[in-house]
């Protein structure tokens, strides 16, 4: 607690000792959920990953059609939650088909609730 300022008159060391422990217990999930929030705050990707959900697979050419975009620009948006393990592929004959990974499913499954809900 060094060079940090406060106006509290006595610190919690319990307290603090018990959210540090805590904090560095489950680092490894703060950095799985944030990864997949960063990916899923954005409306292209976030949309993506709900028709992955809805339908459960799609290729490129699907989305494309679907969002109205060049097969080029999706293509960027899956790479980039490929690459985070976001979701997976599956080629079939020419076409590679994209759904979300098991755990990602389960973890923005609440916000897909909501989108769901609003339609």
């Amino acid at each position: 607690m060094n060079n940090n300022s406060c106006i509290r008159q006595q610190a919690d060391i319990k307290q603090i000792g018990r959210c540090k422990d805590r904090i560095t217990a489950i680092n490894g999930t703060f950095d799985y959920i944030s990864n997949g929030l960063e990916l899923a705050g954005n409306n292209v990707r976030l949309k993506i990953l709900f028709l992955l959900y809805e339908e459960k697979q799609l290729c490129v050419c699907d989305l494309s059609d679907i969002l109205g975009m060049t097969i080029s620009a999706v293509s960027q948006h899956l790479r980039k939650l490929k690459d985070r393990k976001i979701i997976k592929t599956e080629r079939r004959a020419q076409i590679i088909f994209n759904s979300l990974t098991k755990e990602y499913e389960e973890m923005l499954l609440p916000f897909f609730k909501i989108l769901d809900e609003n339609k």
